[in-house]
């Protein structure tokens, strides 16, 4: 009831306006009367007569000025004779019979076709915007097809690859790097994704071609950071201490200082030189009162997580908790979690990062 109240209310005043609108419209105000003009026509004549007294104009100049005002006062007189009040309504009626019909037609077509009781729909929710979005699925069998009719399309692999890689599909993943490589020749970047894909399929176990991989991307380019972060924190995990902490040194000098991966390898450096467990320093007690507050808020902080999850920040921080305290299976453990919780790569790469540095196994996503 209130939306028809509403309608209704906007359609009387749209039509009154028009209505308005097409009425007599006087521009500048009124005119003057016809008492106030001829006071000023006479007045202009006696002007004339003044001057032509005063020898300041010619008796011609007068006849053709006194001329000009007496052509003045006829169009004057003419405006004054045209269009009498009420000829201009007439066609009023016309535009007020065509507003009544507009209005009355808007209303009975509305009443068929309209649909007031219907709630809102959130933009997200409705079918043909759903329609319009991105269906990851059928996209990757829309490429998976394309290069099932054109096998050497270098491009498609390309793209292909890491679409697997983020959707946890690993093998399929390798066998795009693969494909990629043998069209297009290696590269430091595709032989890292290809480790990365081989490692992360491998989960536990490590990959020996990977670490070939990854050797190769760094010899071949010896600016190359991110083939380095993966084979220090690989060396790491695998507890090969010595050539890990000589790995995290040499990537650690390619850094400027501002990169987001400089604190994750700085902690990994600490953790091979203290053969797998973070150190306890940067200022945090091991033992006493404060020690025991830590553990405390660190706990609180774990159970928080394990009973309502967080976001991938808190997760982080508990990782990190975990190491700086030198618990690594804690810290295993949590990460495991938070991968659980968070299953594409995309969304943890700070706590990927961390857990790289630290030699933690980095599981990914179930498929």
């Amino acid at each position: 009831m209130i939306f028809w109240l509403i309608a209704i209310a906007v359609t009387a005043i749209a039509c009154a306006a028009l209505f308005y609108a097409a009425g007599p419209q006087m521009v500048n105000a009124a005119a003057p009367d016809s008492e106030a003009a001829n006071s000023h026509f006479r007045l202009v004549l006696a002007g004339i007569d003044a001057d032509v007294a005063a020898g300041k104009l010619a008796e011609s100049e007068a006849e053709a000025a006194r001329g000009e005002l007496a052509r003045e006062i006829l169009r004057h007189k003419a405006d004054a004779g045209k269009a009498k009040p009420g000829k201009a309504e007439v066609g009023r009626v016309p535009l007020l019979v065509g507003l009544a019909g507009v209005a009355a037609m808007s209303f009975v077509v509305y009443g068929f076709l309209g649909r007031p009781d219907m709630p809102s729909a959130p933009l997200a929710d409705r079918a043909d915007v759903a329609a319009q979005s991105i269906d990851l699925d059928g996209a990757i069998a829309s490429i998976e097809k394309a290069l099932a009719d054109k096998p050497d399309d270098l491009r498609g692999w390309t793209v292909i690859a890491p679409a697997y890689l983020e959707m946890g599909r690993y093998a399929d993943a390798a066998r795009a790097y693969r494909k990629a490589i043998e069209l297009g020749g290696a590269t430091p970047d595709l032989e890292t994704s290809l480790a990365e894909a081989l490692l992360f399929g491998a989960t536990d176990a490590g990959s020996p071609e990977a670490m070939d991989l990854l050797r190769s991307a760094a010899a071949s380019d010896p600016t190359h950071v991110r083939s380095r972060l993966y084979l220090a924190a690989e060396l790491t995990r695998q507890g090969d201490y010595p050539a890990a902490t000589t790995a995290w040194t040499e990537v650690l000098a390619l850094a400027k200082g501002d990169e987001a991966w400089l604190p994750a390898a700085q902690q990994g450096l600490a953790v091979a030189q203290n053969e797998g467990v973070a150190p306890a320093g940067n200022g945090v007690p091991t033992s006493g009162p404060e020690a025991e507050m830590i553990g405390q808020m660190v706990s609180g902080l774990a159970e928080r997580l394990d009973a309502n999850g967080g976001s991938v920040a808190e997760w982080t921080q508990l990782v990190r908790a975990y190491l700086v305290l030198g618990d690594k299976d804690k810290a295993q453990a949590a990460f495991d979690k938070a991968v659980t919780a968070y299953p594409q790569a995309f969304d943890r790469g700070d706590l990927d990062s961390l857990a790289l540095s630290a030699g933690l196994t980095i599981k990914g996503a179930t498929p």
